[in-house]
């Protein structure tokens, strides 16, 4: 099935998607596997972000929002939190700057006192054609939003994140399948996963487990705010499941690695890819 043509400006609100996505706002039941834990997401505003900030509530969990400049987006996804009965705090701001990285841990520290999971999931991406197109600002720009923030938040969190815990990384399909069209968003997003690899290898003497998840084409915001009427109507139609998932679809393995369930899983690549494979 096919949406609906349409078009929004950067980085885009769930608002005005047709049809909404679902975030397991009715549909997303907890059972306590992450009671106590206090969590940072990025991109908590919308899509995967804000379908995980749910389900961590849901799980026992407290959650920082980090988001850009979504207010309305951002103040929905606490609402859920705080109707499951845990803490939210909102954190506007841009992680191009490492100082608003460094930010975002120093509030959850400030907040929670220590940080139990990091997930490292806000993107940003344009669709070109050719290398000629992409300027050298928006090169500059997804590096610095998807990668380079990655590198800051981690490098701030880790002495806050005690033995046990763990820190997730959002990669894509197109790390393991690049299509030419998003270029610098396939390097960051490979440049993630190979991170979490280094990661889990670095941290293993501190008790710290580093992954990755790596979804497929996901109903988002980012979609209709970063490509054509055209490429939205057909998006998600090339996966063998022959539509794109919803970001509720995206969450188990963002709990099951978030838990202490996940005790002796680090360095690994889960994909949510609607069929297609990465092996």
């Amino acid at each position: 099935m096919s949406q609906p043509q349409q078009q929004q400006t950067p980085p885009g609100t769930t608002g005005q998607m047709d049809p909404k996505p679902d975030h397991g706002e009715q549909s997303y039941r907890g059972c306590g596997r992450l009671t106590g834990k206090k969590t940072v997401i990025t991109g908590a505003d919308s899509g995967i972000g804000k379908a995980v900030a749910i389900a961590y509530a849901r799980e026992g969990a407290d959650v920082l929002i980090a988001y850009l400049d979504e207010h309305e987006d951002a103040q929905d996804t606490q609402k859920w939190v705080e109707e499951a009965g845990q803490q939210a705090v909102l954190v506007p701001g841009d992680l191009q700057d490492p100082k608003h990285c460094r930010q975002v841990i120093a509030k959850a520290v400030e907040e929670f006192g220590r940080i139990d999971v990091l997930v490292s999931n806000a993107a940003f991406q344009m669709s070109r054609d050719t290398i000629t197109d992409i300027p050298d600002e928006e090169w500059d720009r997804t590096i610095a939003t998807n990668l380079s923030a990655f590198f800051h938040l981690t490098k701030a969190a880790v002495p806050h994140i005690p033995s046990g815990g763990s820190i997730i990384g959002t990669t894509s399909v197109n790390s393991d399948a690049a299509p030419p069209n998003l270029l610098p968003y396939d390097a960051t997003k490979a440049g993630i996963a190979n991170m979490c690899g280094a990661l889990a290898q670095m941290l293993a003497g501190q008790g710290i487990r580093a992954n990755s998840i790596a979804p497929g084409p996901i109903w988002t915001p980012l979609i209709p705010a970063t490509m054509t009427p055209e490429m939205v109507e057909s998006f998600g139609q090339e996966v063998p499941l022959k539509r794109p998932g919803q970001p509720v679809e995206v969450v188990p393995p963002f709990v099951m690695l978030a838990s202490d369930e996940a005790s002796y899983i680090s360095g690994a690549r889960i994909p949510v890819t609607g069929g297609h494979p990465i092996l």
